[in-house]
């Protein structure tokens, strides 16, 4: 039943990259604030020029008892430009509590990789860390009944003893409302974003060493009931949207379930409606799964291998070996799915040999695409932040504030490693770069103008395939227009 008295719920999207991604998480949140009775508003500070002039009429045209702030990436995670977004998110949560009284909550995946630093720099006293569905429903429940809050899981409070981070509650999936999506302007995000995001599970049982997904979703893994996951998928194709990309860490981790959400979209016939991309460990990846998938409408899958050098690979915490790499590449290849692989370049122990055997694997197995990363981001709570506490061998660049990314680069290949790259790729077209000083192959999604100016154009889909197709317009899979009368100008300088 409804409640008879609700509180006034207000979220507000702080994520201003572009091209724009709909907050996936916000509008769950959003769904489960609904389903509990209470009345929720969400102010959408992306599509703003003016954010602060923004927030100013939002908060005086109507009161609320509750506002939440959302925080999704604390940087670009590029070590290139290492931009960081916490000083504009702590302006925006500064300029809240100029113009209303009511109680902030901090949020989000960004936050909860570094929730005490995020809410000192904000002068806020509550945070959720991991998933706030149910966590922030009690909230507003307590607040309404003026009742004591501070036992909740996932809560981090300011008390006289400084931060109480409570222990986390990593809740049962299928207990979801069901996610009706019409939160957000989607039509307006495919737009000018060229795709829809969707979880069919959460956690990530994988020992990477420098990974902050099991910080923030859990180990375990959780898994949403197939039949959800379809009825939200149509849910937005009815908004016009058909091309949606799968936020899970590992889509195929179990690959049972990646079978099962497969066969739920077939038996809906969606698999000729849709379209759409995922990430996938290479290892368990059968022919099975890769064929269901491409009948389910799946069009690429991005494998972040990391390496293609087996000691590199034990060194990250990876659970599969460099054959692996090239099988997964070949099921794809077969059943006609772009692949790509992510290359994280730079970790402990890499060198001149493992990077030339990453690449020469790279070059011998023929991915549609290769991105290559330099720098690993050193996440709080992380393995690999652990181990470099108190490092005296050098190799951390950044980090001179808690608001400042922090990367390791190995110091044996740091003054060389983008001459070694170059060597090593020569002219090969298939490799990207996290890189904003290489317009041309540049796969740094933040404020990337010719993603942004293909998205224009009609070209939807995952960034990493966008920029595929671009850098080849012969390519089949093209923007619902005539691709091949679509020429991208160079970006000028």
């Amino acid at each position: 039943m409804p409640r008879e008295v609700n509180m006034r719920v207000l979220l507000i999207n702080t994520n201003r990259m572009k091209p724009p991604i709909a907050p996936i998480g916000l509008e769950y949140v959003a769904q489960a604030l609904h389903a509990g009775g209470h009345t929720v508003k969400i102010v959408d500070l992306c599509w703003e020029e003016d954010w602060k002039t923004a927030l100013g009429r939002f908060l005086g045209a109507e009161s609320s008892d509750l506002i939440g702030l959302t925080l999704r990436n604390t940087d670009d995670c590029a070590f290139t430009s290492r931009q960081s977004f916490l000083a504009d998110f702590q302006a925006m949560g500064e300029e809240v509590g100029r113009h209303s009284s009511a109680p902030i909550v901090l949020g989000g995946v960004g936050f909860s990789v570094m929730p005490e630093t995020i809410l000192s720099r904000v002068g806020a006293e509550v945070g959720i860390w991991g998933e706030g569905e149910w966590t922030i429903v009690e909230l507003a429940n307590r607040f309404e009944e003026k009742r004591e809050f501070f036992d909740l899981p996932n809560l981090i409070w300011r008390s006289p003893g400084g931060w109480r981070r409570n222990p986390a509650l990593f809740m049962d999936l299928r207990k979801l409302p069901a996610m009706e999506r019409n939160w957000l302007d989607h039509p307006r995000y495919f737009r000018e974003g060229g795709q829809a995001g969707i979880e069919t599970k959460r956690g990530c049982p994988g020992g990477c060493i420098y990974c902050a997904d099991p910080v923030a979703k859990g180990r375990n893994l959780r898994l949403r009931p197939p039949h959800a996951v379809v009825e939200e998928l149509e849910n937005l194709l009815a908004q016009g949207i058909d091309h949606f990309h799968i936020c899970d860490s590992e889509f195929n981790l179990p690959p049972d379930h990646a079978m099962a959400v497969c066969q739920a979209i077939q038996d809906r016939h969606l698999g000729e409606r849709i379209r759409w991309y995922a990430y996938l460990s290479p290892v368990p990846f059968p022919p099975q799964l890769a064929r269901a998938m491409a009948a389910a409408g799946c069009a690429g899958i991005n494998f972040g291998v990391d390496s293609g050098d087996e000691g590199m690979l034990r060194r990250l915490g990876r659970d599969f070996r460099p054959e692996d790499i090239g099988r997964a590449a070949r099921y794809c290849q077969e059943t006609g799915m772009a692949v790509m692989f992510d290359l994280l370049i730079g970790a402990p122990g890499e060198s001149e040999e493992s990077i030339g055997r990453t690449m020469e694997m790279m070059k011998r197995i023929e991915p549609d695409l290769v991105g290559v990363a330099v720098g690993v981001r050193v996440y709080p709570g992380t393995v690999l932040a652990r181990r470099l506490e108190g490092n005296p061998q050098g190799g951390l660049v950044g980090g001179k504030d808690p608001g400042d990314p922090l990367f390791f680069i190995e110091p044996r290949i740091a003054s060389k490693v983008f001459d070694l790259l170059d060597e090593r790729i020569g002219g090969d077209r298939r490799f990207f770069f996290f890189d904003p000083a290489r317009p041309e192959r540049n796969y740094n999604y933040n404020a990337n103008q010719r993603l942004a100016e293909a998205i224009r154009q009609g070209y939807r889909g995952a960034y990493w395939d966008i920029l595929r197709r671009i850098r080849d317009p012969s390519t089949e899979a093209g923007p619902p227009e005539k691709e091949s009368d679509v020429i991208l100008q160079e970006p000028t300088s």
